[in-house]
């Protein structure tokens, strides 16, 4: 069955679009059909984050029935297909965003996963992108302001009757100034489906225009995404048999791999 899967936070800033971006290519790696849709019309990351920046044919065309959605889908080289939208400001003007929940059904004809990344924030862009979700992953970073906006995002959505799957808690260093995981389940009341560690790799992917997953995939943040994707996906998934060997580390140090 095709599911709709909303990437929100309550937050800017959070690793919302990278989040979004890493589920889709793990699932891609789990050999499973997955499109990634960038929702977040006011300032889309997605085209850039994969090095598509510009496309003939994007979601803001579809949303003025410029074009079908199939038509403003691209396929990565990695096999996962993306929806990026449009960068031009003339662009969005024109763009109303209530229209998206038009082609809810349209967008499940296109892959079997569907992930949405949407605005940041609790602004009508953010509401109209949660309406089409089957499910909603909530993405924040374990300090109380972003804690706080992502309890706002949970009571939006539980007032909208939109099931959430769990929290993803980025950028944990594990020091003592970071608010816990066991604290962080308690204040939200919702499953947390992983932790992604502060990692370099994440920053040296974006340098990359690629997703961590496909660019140090034995990175502790590529395998913390596969954790989530593998219980999402109810599948198996040995993160320690994925880890980067001492030898391997070496021989990139010595320039030899």
């Amino acid at each position: 069955m095709q599911k709709i899967i909303v990437i929100t936070s309550g937050k800017g800033g959070v690793g919302k679009t990278t989040t979004a971006i890493n589920l889709g290519a793990a699932m891609n790696a789990f050999d499973k059909d997955v499109l990634i849709i960038d929702g977040n019309l006011s300032t889309p990351n997605i085209g850039i984050h994969l090095n598509s920046p510009e496309v003939p044919i994007n979601l803001n065309h579809v949303l003025l029935k410029k074009a079908d959605p199939a038509e403003a889908v691209y396929e990565h080289e990695s096999g996962m297909k993306i929806m990026p939208s449009s960068l031009s400001i003339k662009e969005l003007k024109k763009i109303k965003s209530e229209k998206i929940s038009e082609f809810k059904e349209d967008f499940k004809k296109l892959a079997d996963y569907i992930i949405v990344d949407s605005s940041a924030g609790l602004g009508n862009e953010a509401m109209n992108t949660i309406k089409i979700a089957d499910e909603l992953i909530i993405v924040t970073n374990p300090e109380m302001p972003a804690i706080t906006d992502a309890l706002k995002t949970i009571k939006i959505a539980e007032q909208m009757k939109k099931p959430i799957k769990g929290i993803i808690v980025t950028r944990v260093r594990k020091n003592d100034s970071e608010l816990q995981p066991e604290i962080v389940r308690d204040m939200l009341e919702v499953p947390i489906l992983g932790m992604i560690p502060e990692d370099l790799t994440i920053q040296k992917s974006l340098s990359l225009k690629d997703a961590v997953v496909h660019t140090h995939p034995k990175s502790k943040a590529a395998r913390a995404y596969k954790e989530i994707v593998a219980k999402l996906l109810e599948i198996q998934y040995n993160s320690d048999k994925d880890k980067e060997r001492f030898l391997e580390r070496l021989l990139k140090k010595l320039g030899l791999k």
